[in-house]
């Protein structure tokens, strides 16, 4: 039932936000990775299911990239929070980094369901490394764009408002939610976790 409220909640927000964006352009660059990450989920559904927690984690991704891009990151509407802790620019797009990491719980769920690994190490690490690679990739993306796209919808994808370290940052955000979500799914499962891999019990490790 959570997946299926949640997709109808996404696309309500997809159609909405798709009037009259801030730039056409942006609001295109950023809403094609996150409906391909819909689309391949809703494609997978009956195959490959997570837990209704691991789906909630996924989709604040989702809610907050659609967001950011009716509006551009720089300009979704967060002054609150940067009047708050008196911060100079705006760190929308650094929540929303730090909730790519949340796609760290599932990957977890899934080794641990489909048993790919016996080891609580790599249990533990490899959904931090994928998330890593993932965001080095999209980074990697986000330079491509603002390279070869209109100057102005480029900069607004790349988003680095002035700062020569943001790619770093968004990479640094990206796993530190890593790091959140595979302890989270630690500290739910453990009990599976120590009837999974029972090689070390009460700790973390091979």
């Amino acid at each position: 039932m959570i997946p299926k409220i949640l997709l109808g909640l996404y696309l309500m927000l997809f159609v909405a936000l798709g009037i009259a964006p801030y730039d056409r352009a942006v609001w295109v660059a950023e809403n094609l990775p996150i409906v391909a990450i819909v689309v391949l989920r809703v494609a997978l559904y009956r195959k490959q299911r997570f837990s209704d927690l691991a789906y909630l984690l996924m989709a604040c991704l989702i809610f907050l990239h659609t967001v950011g891009g009716h509006f551009t990151f720089e300009r979704v509407p967060f002054d609150f929070v940067s009047d708050l802790f008196g911060f100079e620019r705006n760190h929308y797009d650094r929540i929303a980094h730090f909730t790519v990491g949340f796609y760290a719980f599932g990957c977890a769920e899934l080794l641990l369901r489909r048993r790919l690994v016996n080891s609580k190490t790599i249990l533990f690490l490899f959904p931090v490394f994928m998330i890593f690679t993932v965001a080095a990739g999209y980074e990697l993306f986000e330079w491509w764009y603002a390279v070869h796209a209109d100057p102005a919808a480029g900069h607004a994808v790349l988003g680095s408002q002035g700062d020569m370290w943001d790619a770093q940052k968004d990479m640094l955000a990206d796993g530190l939610g890593a790091l959140a979500a595979t302890g989270l799914f630690f500290c739910v499962r453990w009990r599976q976790l120590r009837a999974t891999l029972p090689a070390v019990a009460g700790t973390i490790g091979n």
